[in-house]
């Protein structure tokens, strides 16, 4: 090999050392994992596991006594006992979702004739529900107690009441009238299509009364009646 050649072979060689150690030095130094024997107790986050809802409840809904049991309970609140208590009482007798309750104005309520103007969410099916006697002297007596507003739930700051605030108000009104376990709004509705189904009424008027489109949401109800065996046995 000739002098230059072998000169320029080693500056070559030369040049590409310095760009290596350059390149290593711009990147940064990362460790290279241990072997399992090797590895130090390290901290480990441990999730929660979730718990199902049949292990809080022994099921999704309260009975007629459950109902009244609740009610009597939020009218000992002494603060909201009225509202509270009527709240209950108007989600359950007329199938109500807690969004429908709050949204409830007094043009909705027709007194006078003992009527109320049901209006559904998730594009369910509007009716016109009778009301009781029940209802109409808690609804009187609510009117006269509240402060003046076009919504028939509402706050102290005269805001209608959230859905937010309902639940937390029905968990809260429940630990208080010691239940077991605990109580969500929607236990209310389905504590309607159950008493319905188990008093015998039509499946398709317990479709119309809570505003099911589809009423496969509706037979839930009428799978669990008793009434439909009460025949199987005759002693």
């Amino acid at each position: 090999m000739r002098a230059g050649a072998w000169l320029a072979a080693t500056v070559r060689k030369m040049h590409q050392r310095r760009t290596l150690r350059a390149r290593r030095a711009r990147i940064p130094h990362v460790k290279t994992p241990r072997r399992a024997s090797q590895r130090t107790t390290e901290k480990r986050t441990v999730r929660l596991r979730m718990t199902r809802h049949t292990e809080r409840r022994p099921r999704e809904y309260l009975t007629p006594v459950e109902v009244e049991r609740l009610i009597e309970a939020a009218r000992r609140s002494r603060r909201y006992g009225q509202r509270d208590a009527t709240a209950i009482l108007v989600a359950y007798r007329h199938g109500l979702r807690a969004g429908e309750l709050c949204v409830l104005r007094w043009d909705q309520v027709d007194l006078k004739h003992g009527l109320l103007h049901v209006r559904r969410l998730k594009n369910g099916t509007p009716s016109v529900h009778p009301i009781s006697g029940v209802e109409t002297r808690a609804l009187r007596k609510l009117q006269r107690e509240e402060i003046a507003s076009r919504f028939v739930f509402t706050t102290e700051r005269r805001s209608p009441m959230t859905p937010a605030g309902f639940r937390k108000m029905v968990a809260r009104v429940g630990e208080s009238a010691k239940f077991p376990f605990p109580v969500h709004p929607h236990m209310l509705r389905h504590a309607t299509g159950y008493k319905l189904a188990n008093d015998g009424q039509d499946t398709r008027a317990i479709q119309l009364y809570l505003g099911h489109k589809q009423i496969q949401h509706t037979t839930r109800y009428t799978e669990l009646s008793p009434a439909r065996f009460k025949d199987f046995w005759e002693d």
